[in-house]
């Protein structure tokens, strides 16, 4: 992309370069061939006054002369003042190009500078944890994934995703070394023999992933995913190269790019929620049966007050009739005393 833009402005500079070098010369020749017209005009005049012409035919042949060359200088000024805003223009257009030129040879140097930077296995690798790192956190809550989560036996993967199901190792691979010699290869040999060395380098990683990731007696899920940094290097995969994507899929290890693995962690987030959702249903119902039973309690124990009252107001009502039975007799009993009284008296 940068050596395009290069030749493009190259081209441009040329252009305008060219169009000042053809305008120079037809100057110079408009220039000369004015002068010539003039010097046949005076030798002309040499000629009439050599011959004796009378003086009037010099006069007039004097006149057109002047009125020739006030033609001629009108002209010649127009063509001057236009060539030179022309010329004005492609300074102006060549000043703007070697600006542009200059910016894009900085960013040349730039992209060269990040190029030899990337030649490194390690800061690759460690670029593509970061975007990893990024897309992990634009959608799942800190507490569902780790980077660097270490197993066991001491194997370190780059991150893991914690689902109800297990733990989702994933782990990024850059191999941008295969990639580029297909990329630079000159012809059809070069090409294949760089397919084979890609090809082999990609079988490595996945035999890598599923032996030292996926172990279900330490909670993982029974596959893994390779997550793929550059989209090139994906299509190469993914388009090219389908017999490493039907090796991966024997391996339980699938591949993913920085464009797809957002839609696979949205459907993780879907499946998160829907668990937490699952999980706040079964605490509602246990609660709702916690209620229930406490409601039946309370129920027995109203049934049981109600009983005690019942009963308070039978035992009530009975003593209430006995009393109302006493009290009765004793009234009887005084009338019985106040009888007596009277007939001793």
């Amino acid at each position: 992309m940068v050596s395009s833009c290069f030749f493009g402005m190259l081209v441009i500079r040329l252009i305008y370069m060219n169009i000042i070098y053809i305008l120079i010369p037809i100057i110079i020749f408009g220039f000369g061939l004015v002068i010539w017209f003039l010097d046949r005009r005076m030798r002309a005049i040499q000629q009439l006054q050599e011959a004796g012409k009378q003086d009037s035919a010099i006069n007039m042949l004097s006149q057109n002369i002047n009125q020739n060359m006030q033609g001629l200088q009108t002209r010649i000024d127009k063509t001057t003042n236009v060539i030179g805003e022309r010329l004005d223009r492609a300074a102006q257009a060549y000043s703007k190009v070697a600006r542009e030129l200059g910016t894009m040879q900085e960013i040349g140097r730039e992209m060269k500078a990040l190029q030899d930077f990337l030649k490194s296995p390690k800061l690759r690798g460690n670029i593509g944890e970061e975007i990893l790192r990024d897309l992990l956190e634009q959608v799942l809550p800190k507490d569902n994934f780790s980077m660097q989560y270490k197993f066991q036996h001491g194997q370190i993967v780059d991150a893991i995703i914690k689902t109800n199901q297990g733990i989702v190792p994933i782990d990024s691979k850059f191999p941008m070394t295969g990639y580029k010699k297909i990329r630079q290869a000159e012809n059809k040999e070069q090409k294949k023999s760089a397919q084979k060395e890609f090809f082999r380098d990609i079988k490595k990683h996945i035999k890598d992933i599923s032996k030292k990731y996926i172990l279900p007696q330490e909670g993982t899920v029974d596959f893994a995913v390779m997550y793929v940094p550059s989209e090139s290097v994906y299509y190469e995969i993914m388009v090219k190269s389908p017999e490493l994507v039907s090796f991966g899929q024997s391996k339980k290890v699938f591949f993913v790019s920085p464009n797809n693995f957002y839609y696979f962690l949205k459907i993780i987030m879907i499946g998160l929620e829907g668990a937490k959702m699952e999980k706040a249903s079964k605490q509602i119902f246990e609660t709702l049966k916690s209620i229930q039973h406490e409601s039946g309690k309370f129920a027995e124990d109203l049934r049981v007050l109600f009983g005690h009252i019942n009963n308070t107001k039978n035992s009530s009502e009975r003593v209430n009739s006995q009393y109302m039975k006493l009290s009765s007799k004793i009234d009887n009993i005084e009338l019985l005393e106040e009888k007596n009284d009277k007939k001793l008296l």
